[in-house]
């Protein structure tokens, strides 16, 4: 079976590259041209359903696509407690349209020290939607800990370096791939869309 992922986010392809070794896992970027995909839904579901219609619909009009085709795509984002929840569906353009993963961390780090806040309880939330010929689906994963006021560590991406999950004392940006892979929103998110892959 080939998964398709909804996304050029090189972070994301990797890391679901990882979790998902025994498929065939593909860019939608290597079969078409990259185009803009408007995610103007209210949460992360519904965005990641808008960009994996949109990614199949593509794939369909130019015949690049086969009946066993999976297009899978994540939309996720970090909540923070101490600033409403912000930047929640907002996480990848915090910092404005085209802002970089460095750009966004280190605004969420000034909201925090705006509001003199060290640190904050936050969570990272992964919502996965898969569309096929004949169905659509969607699942979540959460990761819950703290942010801090600072990056610290340059593993992982997004805000990995400002993020404790709940039960250690360091950064993503500090910690080992594989531990990552035990706690990560995505991880959790990807084990439900890997179950629900196998019924396809």
């Amino acid at each position: 079976m080939k998964l398709v992922l909804a996304t050029g986010n090189k972070g994301k392809v990797r890391e679901i590259k990882e979790l998902c070794s025994e498929h065939e896992v593909i860019p939608y970027s290597e079969l078409i041209d990259e185009f803009e995909i408007v995610e103007d839904g209210d949460t992360f579901k519904e965005n990641a359903l808008i960009k994996a219609r949109a990614v199949y619909r593509a794939l369909e009009n130019s015949s690049k696509i086969d009946a066993d085709t999976v297009v899978i795509a994540d939309d996720s984002g970090i909540s923070v407690d101490a600033l409403g929840g912000e930047p929640g569906i907002y996480s990848a353009r915090y910092a404005g349209v085209g802002a970089s993963d460095k750009d966004n961390l280190y605004k969420l780090i000034q909201a925090l020290k705006d509001k003199n806040e060290k640190n904050s309880k936050a969570h990272y939330t992964a919502a996965i939607a898969i569309v096929t010929k004949d169905a659509e689906f969607s699942v979540h994963g959460w990761m819950y800990g703290d942010v801090i006021d600072e990056a610290i560590g340059d593993g992982g991406f997004g805000y990995d370096p400002m993020f404790i999950p709940d039960g250690f004392d360091k950064t993503l940006g500090e910690l080992d791939n594989e531990i990552k892979k035990g706690v990560s929103h995505r991880s959790k998110a990807l084990e439900l869309a890997k179950t629900v892959i196998k019924t396809l």
